[in-house]
């Protein structure tokens, strides 16, 4: 687990800071994904996944799949804190990742396998739904696709 102190690069500007309340289903938290457009230095969406106490963070050059049969790029990245969860605005100029970030989904997940190089991930956003794969072919280069 990385911490947002050991990672300066990832701290959330203060004012962008989104406090989001999770509900409680059967004594325990739902898990949450989240999807932000990022127009960095070139547009890129980010998927993360709330897991281990961190964001688990891929950038998707092409976006998330949201047909069957469409297989997408997804570079994994540094973990982010929770806190990272629904932030959205301006990070700056000569900071890592600088420019605009929007909330583009975001919902919740229920992980039915979990293996060190794949993932399968039930999302129930409001743009992604059903099942997909996050499968490692090589080094941080991870396939995601739709199943269902």
């Amino acid at each position: 687990m990385i911490a947002s102190s050991e990672r300066p690069h990832l701290k959330i500007p203060s004012s962008n800071k989104a406090t989001v309340n999770v509900p409680e289903v059967g004594g325990a938290s739902k898990n949450r994904f989240l999807v932000q457009e990022h127009h960095a230095r070139r547009l890129h969406w980010d998927f993360r996944l709330e897991l281990d106490g961190v964001l688990k963070s891929w950038a998707v050059p092409k976006g998330p799949p949201t047909e069957i049969g469409i297989k997408r790029l997804a570079v994994e990245v540094d973990d982010h804190p929770l806190s990272y969860f629904g932030f959205e605005g301006t990070i700056p100029k000569g900071g890592y990742g600088a420019g605009e970030v929007k909330v583009w989904d975001k919902g919740y997940y229920v992980l039915e396998l979990r293996e060190p190089r794949k993932y399968h991930v039930l999302l129930k956003g409001r743009k992604l739904k059903g099942n997909y794969r996050l499968i490692n072919f090589k080094d941080k280069n991870w396939l995601m696709y739709k199943v269902a």
